[in-house]
């Protein structure tokens, strides 16, 4: 965050919703220890109340415990509130493929709460979190903002809802919004935990314990990994622009390549095996691919670098080498 931001942040006050959640969590970190005022908005349904633990004492942070899908909590999160980072959301393609109807309630019904409460609070600038996922069955790479193909989960069909709906607020109210496409976000405070634990932590979790990690498929598809501080580094950009030009758009939130699992479940060895010599010669297993993933993902980040001046500072690597240090501190 540079000096400019931080001028531009200093008298306003950011609502972050799903803060005790992953990406939550690491933008509220980044705030609250800047002094810049932040209120969370959190049900704690998957969030976890120990990632805002350090925060909670802070006297420009505060904790409303609420869920989007009540109306009347957005309200009153969005009192007196400058900015929203909109990180809450019900994440990953199979738990959506299993509870359609939920992650339906909670990414778009709850979506358009936020938006009706932050459009009647005056909010200034809406910044929520889109999702590769809207890109579907379309083959072409690298992903471009303006071409989308057909979903392929309820998942991705609610996080291209939101985007249609913060568009109509736009032209019908003038709400000014920007939409984050993440694309396999990972990093510190990311669960290994649960049925729908991202790839990164889950495969560190089984490394550190000694056991062998599935890999779905052969392990050839490929994903545009992007580590946590390059997405603060995009929210952060689209909450302060100046840039009318950047305003209500999407854009791609990642480094821009591509590593294939196989690819990364060996570089995951390399890094863990500087702890422990023996995880180097721990062996991977495969399995039949999951339905709903796509085949490859990878991200084009010039319209982030033309209109927002984006620049993310972590490769791949860079990443896998800070997560993994987070992990093993924290995971034993």
């Amino acid at each position: 965050m540079t000096q400019q931001q931080l001028n531009k942040l200093s008298d306003k006050s950011v609502l972050i919703t799903g803060g005790a959640g992953f990406i939550g969590s690491n933008l509220i970190e980044t705030l609250v220890t800047q002094n810049i005022n932040v209120v969370c908005l959190d049900n704690f349904s998957t969030g976890k109340r120990e990632n805002i633990e350090p925060f909670l004492n802070f006297p420009n942070f505060k904790l409303i415990e609420g869920d989007i899908r009540n109306l009347d909590d957005c309200k009153k999160a969005c009192e007196n509130v400058t900015y929203v980072l909109h990180e809450a959301a019900l994440g990953s393609v199979p738990r959506s493929i299993n509870d359609p109807i939920t992650t339906n309630d909670v990414n778009v019904s709850g979506f358009l709460n936020m938006l009706v409460a932050a459009r009647d609070a005056g909010v200034k600038r809406f910044v929520y979190a889109a999702s590769s996922s809207t890109y579907g069955d379309h083959e072409a790479l690298p992903k471009v903002e303006e071409t989308i193909g057909n979903p392929l989960s309820p998942y991705a069909i609610t996080k291209y809802v939101n985007e249609l709906y913060a568009d109509i607020f736009h032209t019908t109210y003038n709400f000014d919004s920007i939409g984050l496409r993440y694309f396999n976000v990972f990093g510190k405070r990311q669960d290994p935990n649960g049925a729908y634990a991202a790839v990164i932590p889950k495969f560190v979790q089984q490394f550190i314990k000694h056991e062998s990690p599935v890999i779905n498929g052969d392990g050839s598809y490929s994903r545009d990994f992007t580590y946590i501080d390059n997405v603060v580094q995009m929210n952060l950009l689209a909450l302060t622009t100046d840039n009318p030009d950047a305003l209500n758009q999407v854009y791609n939130t990642a480094y821009g390549d591509r590593t294939t699992l196989k690819e990364l479940a060996t570089l995951l060895k390399t890094y863990l095996s500087e702890f422990d010599a023996t995880i180097k010669d721990i062996e991977i297993k495969h399995r039949e691919n999951r339905i709903g993933d796509i085949p490859h993902s990878l991200a084009s980040i010039e319209k982030a670098k033309r209109l927002l001046h984006y620049n993310p500072q972590f490769n791949i690597s860079a990443g896998l080498k800070e997560a993994v240090a987070w992990y093993w501190e924290h995971l034993e």
